[in-house]
């Protein structure tokens, strides 16, 4: 590849904390997404089922679509995504969860980071 045709691709790293205040809408919602899934094998839907009534993380990772950050950015086309959950201990009081030290300063590959918090 190019410099040129290397350069149209952009890895964007988004990193969220949130709060679930509504475990059993977030699990509803996820059980609902799942039953309307009908591409989905019986076997699978089974065990995404159990897997989203036994973890609230699980059920956020079901409802969460990356292609949905970037549908309507104009000119972008997704390349490739993941994505994961995992339960945390958060305190937004604590200095451990600042977004990052180095927040609005380039790092060493010129990429430029700021957040919210």
């Amino acid at each position: 590849m190019t410099a040129e045709e290397t350069t149209r691709f952009v890895r964007l790293r988004v990193e969220l904390v949130v709060e679930v205040d509504d475990t059993e809408a977030l699990t509803a919602a996820a059980l609902a997404r799942i039953a309307e899934d009908e591409e989905l094998p019986g076997d699978e839907q089974a065990q995404a089922e159990s897997a989203v009534t036994e973890d609230t993380a699980e059920a956020l990772a079901y409802l969460v679509d990356p292609f949905d950050l970037v549908s309507e950015v104009p000119g972008v086309e997704l390349q490739q995504a993941s994505w994961s959950t995992e339960l945390v201990e958060y305190d937004p009081d604590s200095p451990d969860w600042d977004v990052d030290e180095d927040d609005g300063v380039q790092d060493d590959e010129g990429d430029r980071e700021s957040g919210i918090g």
